[in-house]
């Protein structure tokens, strides 16, 4: 499947979101760093429009999840990876700037090994970014990860999870991840539906014992060849 996906999707209506608009670069910038000490509200900028939204339950609830997949899996596979969760990333070039639910270098995790400053105009972009939608944001999100350069989203808004690839300038939907092609939609989305029933814990060890068991098989067809 190769489809483009629609840059918003219309889902509850939001209660958490304040919208400003002439906001300057310098004002965005500012209002990062003083809200360093509040990992609980994110903003999003693009060009002038700044989006303030105070994150509810279910939105960290499913990101943590999600993450926790993510990171079960590479320990299992032994792959490297940095981790940097709701981190900032911005352009100033392009007057862009959002912070991810979760975010992860796996590919290109060497590149950034040890560096305490990323910029994306000379740094990689993080490998995988993780979306939760459970309020409508009034901004082009996706967009701006398109701007950003960042290569594949996981995208979920309590209803279908999406993998998205960043092919030329849009996201495409893919059947596959490409940071981690042992997962696809469908299997990331039976964990979810499995996390309404299951204790997180038990989830968690769940998936661990699912890795385990896609690389015995993967084993096996290499023996067999």
């Amino acid at each position: 499947m190769n489809t483009a996906i629609a840059s918003n999707t219309t889902l509850a209506e939001p209660t958490n979101i304040t919208i400003l608009h002439g906001i300057q670069w310098d004002t965005y910038q500012k209002l990062v760093r003083d809200l360093e000490s509040q990992p609980g509200t994110k903003l999003t900028y693009d060009n002038g429009t700044l989006e303030i939204m105070m994150p509810l339950p279910p939105h960290e609830r499913y990101k943590r999840l999600l993450g926790r997949f993510v990171e079960v899996t590479t320990e299992e596979l032994g792959i490297e990876i940095c981790s940097l969760g709701s981190t900032t990333w911005t352009r100033e070039d392009l007057r862009k700037g959002l912070e991810a639910d979760e975010c992860y270098y796996i590919q290109n995790e060497l590149a950034v090994r040890g560096k305490d400053v990323i910029d994306l105009t000379i740094d990689p972009p993080p490998d995988l970014a993780i979306e939760v939608d459970n309020t409508s944001s009034s901004m082009n999100r996706m967009g701006i990860y398109a701007a950003l350069r960042v290569p594949e989203i996981w995208r979920f808004d309590r209803e279908t999870l999406t993998i998205c690839s960043l092919v030329d300038d849009e996201y495409q939907l893919c059947e596959m991840s490409l940071a981690l092609p042992m997962f696809d939609a469908a299997v990331l989305m039976k964990f979810l539906e499995l996390s309404l029933t299951m204790g997180e814990t038990s989830l968690i060890r769940h998936v661990r014992q699912w890795v385990r068991e896609q690389l015995a098989k993967s084993s096996t067809v290499l023996e067999e060849s």
